[in-house]
């Protein structure tokens, strides 16, 4: 046995030995591709962290705080450190809606988020929704400001006066990796031997126009048929290496993933989604990281990721392709971002702080878990912050009008991040305080109307309510920053039912954009869903014919009509709400209500008239009686009486808590 192996021993020298003085050397062996991408979104000028709480084992809640940029930059300076060290290949993308949220973009527009995003190192970031809630003037600025292209390939910005002049507005960019070392190219014959092609899509809502206010002379195509032409494009150029970065949600990136030949990954946004099993941390369980969908050919399959919202998290996905190009393997997870400072109570005294034994217990927890590290905040970061633009936040929020003594939470959707069948607690506390705010003297003198209903987008709430102090900012900088005006108006019951009903199904894929979702004040209602998470309708729907303290429930019937309190976003049948729009057409008694110099004024609005454009998509014109619309841009004109509504119910309140009701149930038929 012995000299048969070294027969063959001596056999496969003399052939390789062979080899080597041929003309023709052995072919080279190709090895596979891997790329590092770690990628954040929906950070909504999240600068500061964002006060939270986790469970550090079984019935440990301790409140910490989560992200920030200065932590999230950290983070991502790790990922990409670990990758130098070991010349690998890593992006970092940013999937969108980095604008609004915060103090910080009310008081500098884009301003401040294209100065600290430029130095985060970033490779590319989606064109979001929100960043089109200014004008395109202020959107071009900030593209032409920021280090890094902005991308979009199913958008047309050449007839925008503004967008059309832009650069670094882009379809796709393509990066050039030998190892560590990166670069921007134009095309794929600017590789050199040597460097793998890497193409980076973007994808914007393709029906944003209904969604935001601020898109110009911009049009919007077809997410699944524009991506797939382009992807056909650059593949025909010779790029194999295909990574889209979408703001369209969840939902739509994996019917994107299930339309689209030729996506490797799928970067996304839009959706806020956390995916990952965070259930034993207290997040719940929305999705799998890097689930992998197949394509429409059956063949190929395209991973997607999402990292959750507000700089709270980084995700980091591991990526390896063969030498044609083709994805062998995705994995990674979404990591959440914590000081290492806790407490035992939400209002976080100084007699709750978690400290000595029981502090290294919550330590060794977090180092034990792979979805969740103490971060330090970059301190360069964090200086530039406080030293530009904190002091001047600081001096917005304005007096304290109440006391929040244990945390109120806000998600979306019922069933969100372990919330129960009722989902936000936030959210009917704004509905009951439009209800209030239309209840005032000043506010029925302009309307006319007594207010029984407060009804409210998910989406339009942006924070939780934090324990401790609540100030004005509070709730005009943060919790309702759109600066909406509000609208009173007339609604029959069987108008509140069919708009329940459209709003809400289309959230009970766990999977949908919930903005659209409805919370009330004023009423409750229960959906009864049919088929899980596709179908159902109203079972239950009541209004309160009492009080907040002393709820008295009067069934709603159909052929009466209903005061009904909304924001001016949802009331023009935006996001989804089209039966509100419906409702309005060919007359309504509604009033539009803003400040003028200190005084309360009413715009009576005549009717809408609907819109329906080649593609499907519906709007409404808004007819006001005689022209007269409000012009919220003015001097001494406000338009946030969304905002105002919660600062004077939060005044009269003293004391901010969950109602003592339910409103909202969401329930399965048994």
């Amino acid at each position: 046995m012995k000299l048969q192996k070294s027969m063959i021993a001596i056999s496969l020298m003399a052939a390789l030995s062979a080899c080597s003085d041929s003309d023709t050397p052995p072919p080279a062996q190709v090895e596979n591709f891997e790329l590092t991408i770690a990628h954040v979104n929906d950070t909504h000028s999240t600068f500061d962290p964002v006060r939270s709480s986790f469970l550090a084992g079984e019935d440990n809640l301790v409140y910490n705080e989560f992200g920030g940029y200065p932590r999230l930059l950290e983070a991502a300076n790790k990922v990409k450190s670990a990758a130098a060290a070991n010349n690998d290949s890593v992006l970092f993308l940013h999937g969108g809606d980095a604008w609004q949220g915060s103090a910080y973009f009310k008081l500098n527009d884009g301003r401040a988020n294209a100065d600290l995003l430029s130095q985060m190192g970033i490779d590319a970031m989606a064109l979001g929704n929100h960043e089109f809630d200014l004008t395109t003037t202020e959107l071009a600025d900030f593209i032409d400001t920021v280090t890094f292209p902005v991308l979009a390939n199913n958008i047309d910005a050449s007839a925008d006066a503004a967008l059309g002049q832009v650069s670094n507005l882009k379809p796709y960019q393509l990066f050039a990796f030998n190892g560590n070392m990166k670069r921007e190219i134009s095309s794929a014959s600017g590789a050199v031997e040597g460097e793998k092609v890497v193409a980076v899509i973007g994808v914007v809502l393709e029906d944003l126009q209904d969604i935001s206010t601020g898109t110009g002379d911009v049009t919007f195509s077809s997410e699944i048929t524009a991506t797939q032409a382009t992807v056909d494009a650059l593949k025909a150029d010779g790029v194999n290496q295909i990574i889209v970065l979408s703001h369209i949600g969840l939902q739509r990136d994996q019917a994107l993933a299930a339309g689209v030949n030729g996506i490797d990954v799928i970067v996304g946004g839009h959706s806020h989604t956390l995916l990952g099993d965070f259930t034993d941390l207290g997040k719940g369980n929305p999705g799998a990281y890097a689930e992998l969908v197949t394509n429409a050919d059956g063949k190929g399959k395209t991973c997607i990721v999402q990292a959750g919202e507000l700089a709270q998290a980084i995700g980091k996905v591991n990526v390896e392709f063969n030498p044609e190009g083709e994805l062998v393997q995705c994995a990674g997870n979404n990591t959440l971002l914590s000081n290492d400072t806790f407490f035992t109570d939400a209002l976080r005294g100084s007699d709750s702080l978690v400290i000595g034994n029981d502090h290294q217990h919550v330590i060794d927890f977090i180092d034990a878990h792979k979805q969740i590290t103490v971060e330090e905040e970059n301190a360069d970061l964090r200086a530039h912050i406080d030293a530009f633009y904190k002091p001047a936040v600081d001096a917005a929020y304005g007096e304290v009008i109440a006391a929040v003594p244990a945390e109120i939470n806000h998600e979306r959707r019922p069933g969100d991040a372990n919330t129960d069948a009722h989902g936000s607690d936030v959210a009917p506390l704004v509905g009951e305080a439009e209800v209030f705010w239309a209840n005032q003297d000043a506010v029925k003198a302009v309307t006319g109307l007594t207010a029984q209903i407060g009804l409210v987008g998910a989406g339009g709430v942006r924070t939780n309510i934090g324990a401790g102090d609540f100030r004005e900012g509070n709730s005009s900088l943060e919790l309702l920053p759109f600066s909406n005006q509000l609208s009173v108006l007339s609604l029959s019951g069987a108008e509140i039912k069919t708009l329940l009903e459209t709003t809400i199904t289309p959230t009970l894929d766990k999977a949908a954009h919930a903005g659209k979702f409805p919370y009330v004040g004023g009423m409750r209602y229960t959906f009864t869903e049919s088929v899980k998470g596709v179908s159902g309708s109203i079972t239950q729907l009541q209004v309160n014919t009492g009080t907040e303290a002393a709820p008295v429930w009067a069934d709603i019937v159909d052929g009466q009509d209903y005061v009904v309190v909304i924001n001016g976003y949802n009331v023009n049948g935006r996001d989804g709400w089209t039966a509100m729009g419906d409702a309005q057409v060919g007359s309504t008694d509604r009033v539009d209500v803003v400040i003028e110099n200190g005084e309360y004024v009413g715009y009576p609005v005549d009717s809408l008239t609907k819109n329906v454009a080649d593609d499907g998509a519906i709007s409404f014109t808004v007819n006001y009686k005689d022209g007269n619309a409000p012009d919220c841009k003015a001097d001494g004109v406000r338009c946030n009486t969304d905002a105002q509504s919660f600062i004077d119910y939060s005044d009269a309140k003293g004391i901010l808590a969950p109602l003592p009701f339910e409103t909202v149930t969401i329930k399965y038929m048994d």
